[in-house]
């Protein structure tokens, strides 16, 4: 099992699965990261916090805390 968290800059991957309770997940799914969705990797700030990644044609900033909660294939 791979996380978001785990990918490398320029990669392209597909959700797998969401975990996380309530609210976070929540947030997660109303950003449009859900199911099946493609995620392309496009910068990871040098510490790996936040991630940048392009999701359903925007762009969107992740916290590692939240990339960690998003299984990736």
């Amino acid at each position: 099992m791979k996380t978001l968290k785990e990918i490398s800059c320029g990669e392209t991957v597909r959700v797998r699965k969401l975990s996380g309770q309530g609210a976070v997940k929540r947030r997660i799914m109303d950003m449009g990261i859900t199911k099946g969705v493609e995620v392309f990797v496009r910068k990871v700030a040098p510490l790996g916090d936040p991630m940048e990644v392009a999701v359903r044609g925007y762009e969107l900033s992740l916290r590692k805390e939240d990339a960690e909660m998003i299984e990736v294939e």
